[in-house]
């Protein structure tokens, strides 16, 4: 692990969200969001970030192989060069996650960061990759290996974690151990539409509940961006993304969270001062007995 940086000097800090539809089109959701991002920052946002894999439908419902002509490089793809002039014009910290192909038959499910003066600062390859009905991402996606890290930005320090790696503490935990004041997780969550009826309040309490939970337990911010609408690329059912993007506070709190069916520029404002406040109360970090989760390196505890 590497060690954090010390704490942003900035005592606030202004995110955000960009929940919207996806186009069939890649180039057409590159013009979309670099317009939302463009009145993002007009409203004030300093950090903003995409829903996870904005560029394209999430293509990831059936095993395609010609799905992999939509991958990039990063950074020398044209989404990173593209979204880094846009930072440097309007000074902002832009997250944005992408398909990445790092090399023939390699490909990844990545989040780039870049700070305010278009300079970019590093990737996050997502390391926990599902496996479900209508979510076959281990066909497409190799795990990441750059393991979990935290960035000092010239508004903040963040951290940047991809949708399945939200129900893992472990990822949250060891992000933050780096020095991230706000969790980002970029995602695409939603909705098997025949499953709606009987389990899907269910599904995003739960979903709501568990990001809560790694901002409590830390200390800190959590921002979860996610798509919405009903996307059916190889037709019905399809996913029903559920939208509800949300910012917690470091109590756990939801301090902004957009609709399940509106696009949404979700602005928030962030009292950094909040973070450590809330962990001089609720010290958790302190309390933490490390000499005592040797165990939560094995799989299983077959013979605890």
């Amino acid at each position: 692990m590497t060690h954090p940086d010390p704490p942003s000097p900035h005592t606030s800090v202004t995110l955000g969200l960009i929940q919207t539809h996806a186009f069939p089109d890649p180039d057409q959701n590159l013009d979309h969001h670099t317009h939302l991002i463009r009145q993002a920052a007009s409203k004030g946002a300093q950090i903003i970030a995409t829903q996870e894999l904005f560029r394209t439908h999430y293509f990831c419902q059936e095993e395609d192989h010609t799905n992999f002509s939509l991958a990039e490089p990063i950074p020398d793809g044209p989404t990173t060069r593209t979204l880094s002039q846009l930072a440097k014009q309007l000074h902002i910290v832009i997250i944005a996650s992408l398909f990445e192909r790092r090399a023939p038959g390699l490909y990844h499910n990545t989040a780039i960061i870049l700070d305010a003066d278009g300079s970019y600062l590093g990737s996050y390859r997502k390391m926990h990759i599902p496996d479900d009905p209508r979510y076959y991402e281990k066909f497409y996606f190799t795990p990441g290996d750059l393991g979990y890290r935290a960035w000092r930005t010239a508004y903040a320090t963040i951290g940047v974690l991809i949708c399945w790696d939200q129900w893992y503490p472990e990822a949250a935990r060891l992000t933050a151990l780096q020095g991230a004041q706000i969790l980002f997780y970029p995602t695409a969550i939603g909705w098997h539409p025949d499953e709606k009826a009987t389990c899907g309040a269910a599904q995003l309490q739960a979903w709501q509940t568990i990001q809560r939970s790694h901002a409590i337990a830390n200390g800190c911010y959590l921002a979860a961006i996610n798509r919405l609408g009903h996307e059916t690329p190889y037709g019905p059912p399809g996913i029903e993304f559920w939208g509800h993007s949300f910012i917690a506070d470091p109590m756990g709190q939801i301090i902004a969270e957009a609709p399940s069916d509106q696009e949404t520029i979700l602005i928030a404002s962030l009292d950094l001062s909040l973070i450590d406040t809330t962990r001089t109360h609720w010290p958790f970090l302190r309390d933490r007995r490390i000499d005592s989760y040797a165990d939560l390196q094995r799989r299983y505890l077959d013979n605890p």
